[in-house]
């Protein structure tokens, strides 16, 4: 049953172009394999990389000697080769489309660049655009040291595209809904107010899911496929990169300075010359303490003190005085209250007395009764 869900889901969720927009051919000069009909450059590798699904798919790795970060970019449905590569069943790559195949396509993308490029996973960046924002999501909430998120018009998951349920479903795909959380690395989230294929909603609702938020992108006006044509698309996303490029190096700034005991130990010194300046200005308290000497030298540190210690003396007996005025006071109402509940007391048991005493004497003329009915009775 789980078979046939993910693939009547795949077919609604994977459209790839048809015939592919690209050939892949080897160049008879070098051998290196080429992107027909795009021109071959030598800053860019065109790969074939295995996933573990025994698919093979089409990558492109861009080379920029400047750059501080590795971009690993996931198209949407309708797209094939982006700027990375491509999922399984898309432009030349082998197998068929689906959820789970998209997984194993980016995670030997993600390899590669870890094995061939020798790239770091805080030094990269994760970038999901529609449904690529299913296997960015997926990536990202298991790699907990990835330097930020990029999802582009992004969903709540496959179902929730077309019928706004309010709940996941076991036959669901691309579950971000539920993943996002997990997430702990920044994320930038870009979404057109007027997109008609996936309502913006689903990007407002992911960013408020978010462990670490930064400022979203709304572009008003904008759809689903045209984002990048808004200039503020392009300033937005340089102001997140170059954000997240100097965070790292503020946290480890702080770490190493917070760590570091030697550093410590200066700072501490740092923090010593005012205690020893303020140790200079008690000398010449104690300069004046030695005027005070000739009536009692070992009192006249004792005297300042009692100097101030008068006004609170003179408080504290007048805080008594009245203190115990409120004392007294309460003590004669406790005392009032005390007699008249033994007043009470004391009528409560002359009362009981006095109807002992009654019967008692009902008790002795009722012997007497008795007494006078037997002497009759003989």
């Amino acid at each position: 049953m789980g078979g046939v869900t993910s693939s009547m889901a795949a077919k609604f969720a994977f459209f790839p172009p048809n015939p592919p927009s690209y050939k892949l051919v080897k160049d008879e000069a070098t051998g290196i394999s080429v992107l027909d009909p795009f021109p071959h450059r030598e800053n860019v590798d065109v790969l074939r990389i295995p996933t573990r699904r025994g698919n093979e798919i089409v990558a492109v790795y861009v080379r920029n000697p400047m750059a501080t970060s590795t971009l690993l970019y996931s198209h949407g449905n309708a797209a094939d080769i982006g700027q990375m590569y491509d999922y399984s069943g898309y432009g030349q790559s082998s197998g068929k489309p689906s959820e789970q195949n998209t997984y194993a396509d980016i995670e030997a993308a993600y390899k590669c660049l870890e094995e061939s490029y020798g790239a770091k996973q805080e030094n990269i960046i994760l970038y999901g655009q529609s449904v690529g924002s299913g296997p960015t999501v997926d990536l990202a909430s298991r790699l907990p040291r990835l330097r930020a998120v990029v999802l582009h018009s992004p969903i709540l998951s496959g179902l929730r595209v077309m019928y706004p349920v309010k709940r996941t479903y076991w036959f669901d795909i691309y579950k971000n809904i539920d993943k996002i959380s997990m997430v702990k690395s920044p994320v930038l989230i870009i979404h057109g107010t007027n997109d008609d294929v996936v309502n913006c909603s689903h990007g407002k609702q992911l960013w408020e899911l978010c462990q670490e938020k930064y400022e979203p992108l709304w572009v008003k006006g904008g759809n689903h496929c045209d984002l990048e044509l808004y200039p503020e698309y392009i300033r937005h996303v340089k102001k997140f990169i170059s954000t997240v490029e100097k965070t790292p190096s503020r946290r480890n700034g702080s770490r190493r300075s917070t760590d570091g005991i030697e550093q410590l130990r200066q700072s501490t010194d740092h923090y010593e010359p005012p205690r020893r300046s303020m140790d200079q200005r008690d000398k010449p308290r104690r300069s004046t303490d030695t005027r005070e000497k000739p009536r009692k030298s070992t009192d006249t540190r004792e005297k300042p003190r009692k100097s101030t210690d008068r006004p609170p003396r003179l408080k504290f007996h007048e805080y008594t005085k009245f203190n115990s005025i409120d004392k007294l006071e309460k003590l004669k109402v406790s005392l009032d209250h005390m007699e008249r509940m033994e007043r009470s007391r004391r009528s409560v048991e002359y009362h009981d007395k006095s109807s002992r005493s009654n019967d008692q004497q009902l008790e002795k003329g009722r012997k007497s009764v008795d007494w006078l009915d037997r002497i009759r009775a003989d």
